[in-house]
């Protein structure tokens, strides 16, 4: 069986089917190594290449990465950010140049690599108001319109198809219906959308993608609900598991599929790892609901004040519906503070949840806010946040936190359609993954978020390249 071992870094190498043959034909072979090592201030630093040298079997006392490309997992859909009312609108407070800095770090050929856009349907705690597209008690539907999200929000979602091409990946969520389709007539605080609404609800989300899709903008998928189990301050609206289903096997897939968007991909749940089990087991288990249901979308806010998120809950759920695909919709840093922004605990936040999520087998990594100002906003009810990247509004300045940084050792590397490929550490300090292009290249991504710098191999059929993981670090090896 064919090994690979890889240490605390990303890594990346061109890899042939046979990797025993390949690994005979080429040794001595280098491996290029992209580095941020917070405690240099270094930031995705290209620190040239390593060799592979004979290595037998490895010691209890060699750190290391197994890497097995026989192994393969789940196909990567993409990896991008929101851009949501708060985002477009601090976007366009900025001068050109810096807008198109910032389209270009996130979209470009010499950025991110991003191609996932997620944006909110009707307003949210990420915009300056609360909004829908429709008149009050308007049951019908006939005055929708989104002109709202034509000054901002729709200028800067094209802005970024325009650089992703043809991977472009757009879905929604809503976060809370008309407040006069809801019990508590509230858009705001929970309540639920009354049962005489579920129809007109779910006509509402074909009228968006019609409108998005009349404006050039194809919609990839949608969420049925953001956070459907948290009575929120801002916008936000209640579904048990049953109600959900009963919604999505009745109303909402039905009218999906009667006006042509059968292929419209639908993520049921879109809230935290803790109860995602036992949603996607109660939601989907009538065979009706669960044929409208491609991805069971999650966040990560369940477990701040500690580093052990539940991941197990994604590998239970992935085993019970191998049909649908796991989708991290959403993920942030909350209690913004300026004085914070250039901490490295940002980015490890990033790089354990990344890491972990795709070992479980995620196919979709959506960030929350593409772009916040120097407040954290804006935000209609003071929910203030970070983002990979803060605008300064007042002066212009463009703040890039280890945030960007480390979400970057995965997006840039990365490729649509990529297969993750089996990996180990032995150490618990290294955490790693690994995607196989479709070019054949690897990428394996390794992180170190302790104190002290660990020395380790890249191993593979015997041969292996000495890394360096230095502490509070994260690394890409392509090869």
């Amino acid at each position: 069986m064919k090994r690979l071992i890889v240490s605390c870094l990303v890594v990346g190498l061109a890899f042939n089917a046979n990797a025993q043959n390949y690994w005979k034909k080429n040794t001595g072979k280098t491996a290029k190594v992209f580095l941020t090592n917070s405690a240099a201030n270094e930031k995705m630093v290209d620190k040239g290449t390593v060799k592979f040298e004979k290595f037998g079997q490895p010691k209890e006392t060699d750190a290391c990465i197994f890497v097995d490309p026989d192994f393969k997992y789940q196909k990567l859909i993409g990896i991008g950010g929101a851009i949501t009312d708060a985002s477009a609108e601090t976007f366009y407070k900025l001068p050109k140049d810096k807008q198109k800095e910032i389209i270009e770090a996130y979209y470009g050929k010499n950025g991110l690599g991003y191609t996932v856009v997620r944006t909110n349907m009707n307003s949210c705690d990420f915009s300056s108001d609360s909004y829908t597209y429709v008149q009050e008690n308007d049951n019908t539907l006939k005055s929708f319109n989104v002109a709202h999200d034509e000054k901002y929000k729709i200028p800067m979602i094209k802005e970024a198809q325009k650089l992703i091409g043809k991977d472009f990946t757009f879905y929604f969520s809503p976060w809370s219906p008309p407040a006069w389709m809801k019990s508590n007539k509230n858009m705001l605080k929970g309540g639920r959308l009354e049962n005489a609404f579920y129809q007109t609800w779910a006509d509402y989300y074909v009228k968006f993608i019609k409108e998005y899709e009349k404006r050039g903008i194809n919609v990839w998928g949608l969420t049925v609900q953001n956070e459907p189990m948290a009575t929120q301050s801002w916008e936000s609206c209640i579904y048990s598991a049953e109600e959900e289903g009963e919604f999505l096997k009745n109303n909402l897939g039905p009218t999906l599929w009667k006006n042509g968007f059968k292929d419209k991909k639908v993520m049921i749940w879109d809230h935290n790892r803790d109860l995602i089990y036992q949603r996607a087991t109660t939601t989907l288990s009538d065979p009706e609901t669960s044929k409208y249901a491609s991805g069971i979308g999650y966040h990560w806010y369940e477990t701040w004040n500690n580093k052990t998120q539940l991941f197990d809950n994604l590998t239970e759920t992935q085993r019970a519906f191998p049909d649908k695909f796991l989708a991290f919709t959403e993920g942030c840093k909350e209690q913004f503070d300026m004085s914070k922004i250039y901490e490295v605990s940002l980015g490890e936040l990033y790089g354990r949840n990344m890491i972990n999520d795709f070992n479980k087998g995620t196919a979709l990594w959506t960030d929350w806010n593409v772009l916040l100002d120097e407040t954290g906003g804006p935000n209609h009810v003071g929910n203030f946040c970070f983002a990979p990247i803060i605008a300064d509004t007042k002066t212009g300045e463009l703040h890039y936190t280890y945030e960007y940084y480390y979400v970057g050792h995965v997006s840039k590397f990365v490729k649509p359609n990529a297969r993750r490929i089996g990996t180990s550490s032995n150490r618990a300090a290294l955490t790693s993954t690994t995607f196989m292009n479709e070019n054949g290249q690897l990428v394996t991504v390794i992180m170190n978020d302790t104190d002290n710098a660990i020395e380790t191999n890249l191993w593979i059929e015997g041969m292996a390249a000495k890394l360096s993981a230095p502490a509070h670090s994260i690394q890409t090896v392509i090869l």
